[in-house]
């Protein structure tokens, strides 16, 4: 729980405040951008939320923060009730952000795909009651892929609550030496009708991204969206190998999407020719010699 006696000093006055245990992992100006920004190397209240759609997304930052490091003076439990039931957060044709994030994955996204054929879970959450109830209405979990060995958080007890199969690459298999199901090589594969799995070595040796419907794009920490920038952006540094991250990137120019959702990094929703033309101009911003990010 967040600390009063710890609240930062760049918070502006007001109910809800930042203490210094937060880890910048950015969840809180993901769901609240409107109240949370980031000051001086932590996130920040900057702006009270005063309207009921605004308090609602800073309840929800409030319980996404992977090291409880948002609090409230004064704790409206109705609100705080809404909020908790808001997740899993749909956002378009049965794939929901899940909330909660972990702090054992430095506080990255996860989400969830319903599908009539078995249920994903991409990346892990925290393992909380609330959420294993919402995955056990939705009828379980069959697959959990993970998309790199950074975010791999709880996934082992959600796999064994639900009997699901954990999918991780083989270069990045010390993270789970026990998974269910390990991808080789650096060729994409169709695991199934609606779901290819892309290999994007880079970020980490066994980096991988899942295409869903030729629409949802899930990329881990090799591809986000910079809301500040209002363009795509991949990771400089706790990289594996900078020149193999580009080629990763310009391996998905292969491929049609309208989302991209990102464990670490904003989301995003785009016309599949503008998402295109967005990738298209981060490979050119990441060739050698160009210093552009």
């Amino acid at each position: 729980m967040a600390d009063q006696k710890k609240r930062l000093d760049s918070n502006v006055v007001g109910n809800f405040y930042v203490d210094a245990t937060c880890i910048n992992c950015d969840t809180c100006r993901q769901l609240a951008s409107t109240s949370f920004e980031e000051v001086g190397g932590f996130s920040a209240v900057t702006q009270q939320p005063t309207d009921e759609g605004h308090m609602h997304q800073a309840y929800q930052a409030l319980l996404a923060c992977p090291v409880g490091s948002i609090g409230t003076e004064h704790n409206d439990k109705l609100r705080m009730q809404d909020a908790m039931a808001s997740f899993p957060l749909h956002l378009e044709g049965g794939v929901s952000y899940c909330g909660f994030n972990a702090e054992k994955s430095f506080g990255a996204n996860s989400f969830f795909i319903e599908h009539p054929d078995g249920n994903w879970l991409v990346d892990s959450p925290r393992y909380i009651k609330h959420l294993v109830e919402m995955f056990e209405q939705k009828g379980g979990i069959a697959y959990i892929f993970l998309t790199h060995k950074d975010d791999v958080a709880d996934a082992e007890k959600y796999a064994a609550h639900f009997g699901a199969k954990r999918m991780i690459h083989q270069a990045d298999v010390d993270a789970v030496p026990d998974a269910e199901w390990i991808i080789k090589g650096d060729d994409s594969i169709q695991v199934m009708p609606q779901f290819q799995i892309i290999p994007v070595p880079g970020h980490t040796a066994g980096s991988m991204a899942l295409l869903y419907k030729n629409r949802f794009l899930f990329t881990g920490d090799h591809l986000w969206w910079d809301s500040a920038q209002k363009m795509l952006g991949a990771p400089q540094r706790l990289v594996w190998r900078k020149r193999v991250l580009v080629e990763s990137i310009q391996k998905l120019l292969d491929y049609r999407f309208e989302w991209v959702l990102a464990g670490h990094g904003d989301r995003t929703h785009l016309p599949a020719d503008e998402m295109r033309a967005q990738l298209q101009a981060l490979v050119e911003r990441r060739q050698p010699g160009n210093v552009m990010s």
